[in-house]
């Protein structure tokens, strides 16, 4: 295939589907692309790949019970697993995952390659918490110490239609919650993206809205999914706290911001977890980790796809830590095209990371042209070692699949940096040792994502509404 690039119309007539399909497959990941204002490009290679994959026997891994007749002092059922960033962190500071739960097959053979011992499982919908503690290999009276997980985010993702909980994928998300309430584990931990923060319940079609319409309703108001959930979980005995954080605070030399809920059988709610870093060495805490440090002593070796010819062409141009916004004036036309008069900063094209500073979140594909995350001298996107390393996975941790595959794992996980402050904060708790809190610290780039704050902004005060919000599904 040699395009490196397809519009919807061009993917769909090599996959012989619909536009419409396509359109799907982008927005579960199936096929890598990216939205440019109004309209979808798509990777080519990976619509190549797609159209050629068939069942591999290879990749096949079959759900099974764990293996290991030993019990960890502290055990932890994790779900919606990936390539185990947020359990490596766990791991670190002795909570152990005895129990896996994740569909995708190149991530399922990840999980059964590095942790062979530990129970699988697929899809959470086809699973009681029965069946899910005879996996784990817990009779009904055996203590769960932690539950976490991270539901797929682009139910409620800004850059999609945000369709929550009416989204197959916003259920899943009530299918766990659900889970907990039913298992009971001592913690829970949930893990999702800034735009659950203000998802409503139930989504209204912005041309559905305005003064020829009427006023949004409960379900339709900002935050509502989240109001949903606590409430939940407050009704189960939970405690609930959570906050927006950027995982560069923590050790991760990655600016990745993720919201983190944590829930307290006990009542007493938890805290928010204690940074280890900060931009400016605000309170004497070490600056941020930079991609210097991530990539220290890598070695030479790299997998990596490659950038378009014509795009290489440009980045001759630029030095490390610039975008397209540093090329000659005269060329930027020429270099964006027709993204060119899109509306944004457009930072992501063209730009070439620094070395001085963490890298930007990492993507599922690092060479789309409005999200590039190119080396910083070299003329090509950072390689899969580059990728490990930056979301701080071991170099001998082997991520299965494709390289296609690779790149969508690692650029989907948690860093393992926030996984251990997770897990500290936990501990800590169990031991009844009080947090360092370090007085308005900026764990994000915004303001008011803390629970309480949140609560207060949402519902106008800290006391819940009276009137119950209802769910409707559609």
């Amino acid at each position: 295939m040699s395009a490196q690039y397809l519009s919807v119309k061009e993917a769909s007539e090599i996959l012989n589907c619909s536009e419409q399909y396509v359109r799907k497959l982008l927005r579960y990941g199936d096929i890598s692309g990216e939205r440019i204002s109004s309209r979808w490009i798509v990777a080519a290679e990976s619509v190549d790949e797609y159209r050629s994959k068939e069942e591999d026997t290879s990749r096949f891994v079959r759900d099974h019970a764990r293996r290991s007749f030993s019990k960890p002092s502290l055990k932890a059922l994790s779900f919606f697993s990936g390539c185990m960033g947020l359990d490596l962190g766990l791991e670190k500071e002795g909570i152990k995952v005895i129990l896996a739960c994740e569909i995708d097959s190149a991530a399922r053979k990840t999980i059964e390659t590095n942790r062979p011992d530990i129970a699988l499982i697929g899809d959470i919908r086809d699973y009681s918490a029965t069946a899910i503690r005879e996996k784990a290999g817990l009779s009904s009276e055996e203590e769960i110490d932690v539950i976490v997980g991270g539901p797929p985010c682009q139910a409620f993702s800004s850059a999609g239609k945000r369709q929550g909980f009416n989204d197959e994928r916003g259920n899943v998300f009530l299918t766990f919650i659900d889970l907990i309430v039913e298992l009971k584990p001592r913690f829970a931990v949930i893990e999702n993206v800034r735009g659950l923060l203000s998802a409503p319940l139930k989504h209204r079609p912005h041309e559905m809205r305005g003064n020829n319409y009427p006023s949004l309703s409960q379900d339709e108001q900002r935050g509502g999914a989240l109001l949903f959930i606590t409430r939940k979980l407050k009704e189960a005995g939970y405690s609930v706290s959570f906050n927006l954080y950027n995982a560069a605070n923590f050790g991760s030399p990655q600016q990745r911001e993720r919201v983190v809920i944590a829930c307290s059988r006990d009542g007493e709610k938890l805290p928010y977890l204690t940074p280890t870093h900060s931009e400016k060495g605000l309170y004497g805490l070490p600056h941020w980790r930079t991609l210097r440090d991530a990539l220290a002593g890598l070695p030479d070796k790299h997998q990596f796809i490659k950038f378009p010819e014509k795009r290489i062409r440009y980045y001759k141009l630029l030095k490390p830590g610039q975008c397209w916004r540093d090329l000659p004036v005269e060329l930027h036309q020429e270099a964006l095209g027709a993204s060119y008069h899109a509306g944004g900063g457009k930072t992501g094209f063209y730009r070439r990371l620094a070395w001085d500073k963490p890298a930007p979140t990492l993507v599922t594909h690092p060479a789309m042209p409005a999200t590039d995350l190119a080396h910083p001298e070299e003329n090509r996107p950072l390689s899969i070692e580059e990728y490990k390393r930056i979301q701080e996975f071991p170099d001998d941790w082997v991520i299965a699949g494709s390289l296609l595959d690779q790149y969508r794992q690692v650029g989907n996980a948690v860093p393992c940096s926030l996984g251990k402050a997770i897990a500290r904060m936990l501990l800590n708790h169990l031991k009844g040792e009080t947090p360092t809190i370090y007085p308005d610290f900026p764990y994000s780039r915004y303001h008011k994502t803390d629970d309480v704050s949140w609560t207060i902004e949402t519902l106008g005060s800290l006391e819940p509404s009276v009137k119950q919000l209802s769910l409707n599904l559609v």
